[in-house]
């Protein structure tokens, strides 16, 4: 695979041990950093295409991290690893621009499933944690999802992705139900979330539950 991986821990045999899990699978591990200011310089030397960051370590947080380094670098995905389950800790780091969020107490299949899935370009949630976020969204709209434009305004090319997406189709997936490119989709899906005024897919896609284009989740 071309992704290029920057992994965040502050625990060395984890970082170690996860690296070897992924170089087994096809990614190029390209760099590591133990707390957060140490991921921001590595972010800025190595410019990774996704980012594996653990929320809590010493110095400089995963959040902080993930919202410095968004600010700088957008196209950027970071996913979340952590052991922390709280509502909390999951919905600051969606709201920070984080586009996953994974737990390492999930299997190495699970794990590496959802790597796949946000190196498609789809959303890194395990299901529960998935349907609490959007019934976080959908319950509790923060400031900015209260100023939405309405789906009319997007065009209806981009209404049909945003609906596929939602649905949890990656980006190859909507191109081939579509029968577009994967640039064309990721073009599309940029436009939808400077339109939207939207930082992440996970934000994509909890904007679309509040407007009725995803079931509600059960439970």
């Amino acid at each position: 695979m071309s992704l290029k991986l920057l992994l965040v821990d502050d625990h060395a045999l984890f970082r170690q041990s996860l690296q070897v899990l992924l170089a087994a699978n096809g990614y190029e591990v390209i760099g590591t950093a133990s707390n957060g200011f140490e991921a921001l310089d590595a972010a800025r030397r190595l410019r990774p295409d996704l980012i594996l960051m653990d929320i809590e370590m010493p110095d400089c947080d995963g959040l902080t991290a993930t919202r410095l380094i968004k600010a700088e670098m957008p196209d950027v995905a970071i996913v979340m690893l952590t052991v922390s389950t709280t509502d909390e800790h999951l919905f600051t780091a969606i709201k920070s621009g984080a586009s996953g969020y994974l737990l390492k107490s999930q299997s190495a299949d699970q794990f590496l499933l959802l790597v796949a899935q946000a190196a498609e370009g789809g959303a890194a949630l395990p299901p529960d944690l998935a349907a609490r976020l959007l019934r976080e969204f959908a319950r509790q709209p923060s400031p900015a999802a209260q100023a939405d434009e309405p789906p009319a305004a997007l065009t209806p090319r981009q209404s049909e992705i945003l609906t596929l997406l939602a649905q949890g189709l990656t980006y190859p997936q909507i191109g081939g139900v579509l029968h577009l490119s994967e640039v064309t989709i990721r073009y599309h899906v940029k436009q939808i979330m400077e339109r939207l005024h939207l930082d992440n897919r996970a934000q994509v896609i909890a904007y679309a539950a509040r407007h009725g284009l995803t079931p509600p989740p059960n439970g």
